[in-house]
């Protein structure tokens, strides 16, 4: 009797490898469209200053929080330490997200109480505002500086579990340390915009204004206005509601110029590190597409996971001014 031939074995075992093939090959297509276009997920992520390896994802919304929430710290004067304890008080009790819930009547960035004198529902729910209260009340702790991180977020919160924040103290300090200003190119964020992102010059100017104070967009002794105009007297910093919508943004430019001396923020090196790593961290929401700082460029899209030398800058130059392109 004559043995069963081979060939129809090899040919499904060459079907199959022809179909993973072709599996294999579609699935990195698919990565390589993605990582190129800037299309996958939005994600942002911190990495240690120290070269541990140590590093930190979290989303745009969180990237938005904490950029306020260390903004609004910065420019009241409060040390970093302060703003590490409010960023991890923050992860804590809402995960850097502004919720409209919580605990009994507990609300927003960090489940503040209406009811227990935080303000009002509408002034909680603004991330500049909470935070404005927060660093208010931690202002008035004797020597928090000295203090574990999660006694000194107690004596402000009251939690019924205070140890809980030690557990976000590291993460907390990497992104003081690049919100901040204080490690340079340590916070990236990929992927494209939300569709419902508002854009353009004027939106980013607003947003500025709103987290850092009319002042942080005065160049030659005239103040800006968020529209762009010269403004002849200050006015309150917008809030989070009054920057403008854009749905359809065109490519333009703001460049935000750093003092020579900052001492909210430590050097100029820092304060310029501090707006850069602001402007990357709201990009997905004010539709930035690109930030220059100190011959240093991050894009969005296939090398947004870095920043790299920027070619077409003088890296001194640049170094006076923070340069967003937004729209692209």
């Amino acid at each position: 009797m004559p043995e069963p031939s081979p060939l129809p074995k090899r040919r499904g075992r060459l079907l199959r490898f022809g179909a993973a093939l072709v599996v294999m090959l579609a699935v990195a297509g698919y990565v390589v469209v993605q990582y190129l276009t800037g299309s996958a997920a939005p994600r942002c992520r911190v990495v240690s200053a120290t070269g541990d390896g140590a590093s930190y994802d979290f989303t745009p919304e969180q990237a938005v929080n904490a950029a306020t929430i260390t903004a609004v710290g910065t420019t009241r004067g409060m040390p970093e330490r302060a703003v590490t304890i409010a960023l991890a008080t923050s992860l804590q009790e809402s995960n850097l997200r502004n919720i409209e819930h919580g605990d009994r009547d507990s609300l927003g960035l960090f489940q503040q109480r209406p009811s227990m004198g935080w303000g009002s529902r509408e002034q909680i729910m603004d991330p500049a505002y909470a935070a404005g209260m927060f660093y208010q009340h931690l202002a008035k702790v004797p020597d928090y500086t000295r203090m574990p991180l999660t006694v000194a977020a107690q004596r402000v919160q009251r939690s019924g579990y205070p140890e809980a924040y030690a557990k976000h103290e590291s993460d907390a300090s990497m992104l003081a340390d690049a919100l901040t200003g204080r490690a340079a190119a340590t916070l990236t964020c990929q992927g494209r915009p939300a569709p419902t992102a508002s854009g353009g010059a004027a939106a980013v100017r607003a947003a500025l204004v709103r987290d850092f104070g009319r002042d942080v967009l005065r160049t030659a002794g005239a103040e800006v206005s968020p529209s762009g105009a010269p403004s002849p007297t200050p006015t309150a910093p917008a809030s989070r509601s009054a920057a403008p919508a854009s749905p359809a943004p065109t490519a333009a430019a703001v460049t935000v110029p750093v003092p020579r001396r900052s001492s909210a923020s430590g050097t100029a090196s820092q304060r310029g590190w501090e707006l850069a790593h602001w402007a990357v961290a709201n990009s997905s929401a004010l539709h930035i597409a690109r930030v220059s700082y100190a011959g240093r460029e991050w894009s969005r899209g296939g090398y947004a996971d870095e920043w790299r030398a920027d070619r077409g800058s003088d890296a001194k130059g640049s170094s006076a001014q923070v340069r967003i392109i937004t729209g692209e």
